[in-house]
């Protein structure tokens, strides 16, 4: 019985969609302008080939993106979607993308000190901040703000 109500009668609404669609938008043509930018930054040489100064060069590679993406959050922030849930879920859903962001920072400088660790962000609940970041983004149809995963390999 319990599946007749699943699949008929309950809400198919996503506890994450926002109304105004205007601001979905609107923020999916920024980040898609910041994503299209990103991919010049793009290297794809292995790190064992490229030399003593590998690690230095992939941080700097790292901090290139990450500003592009906190310029991104930045320009998201400057307003505010018009409906109650969107006003209430886009300020928190950027409080998160601002740690995602402090994490990729950190594993910059991690980079920097010559560690060569695998990239550790933030975990919310057991699960990766990136993935409830991504989870809002496609709920509101904004694919293009989803967090890279140019650090996860």
């Amino acid at each position: 019985m319990m599946w007749i109500y699943a699949l008929f009668f309950a809400s198919k609404e996503s506890v994450n969609q926002i109304e105004d669609k205007a601001w979905q938008a609107r923020a999916e043509a920024i980040c898609n302008e910041t994503a299209v930018a990103r991919k010049d930054l793009a290297d794809y040489r292995l790190i064992t080939d490229m030399g003593p100064d590998a690690l230095s060069e992939r941080a700097d590679i790292v901090d290139k993106a990450t500003a592009m993406l906190a310029e991104m959050v930045s320009r998201l922030a400057a307003s505010t979607p018009t409906d109650a849930k969107g006003a209430e879920l886009v300020p928190l859903w950027i409080i998160d993308y601002r740690t995602y962001i402090a994490d990729r920072s950190a594993y910059s400088q991690m980079l920097r000190t010559g560690i060569n660790d695998a990239f550790a962000e933030t975990m919310i609940d057991g699960l990766p901040l990136s993935e409830k970041i991504a989870t809002f983004a496609a709920d509101n149809y904004m694919v293009s703000c989803k967090p890279p995963r140019d650090l996860s390999v």
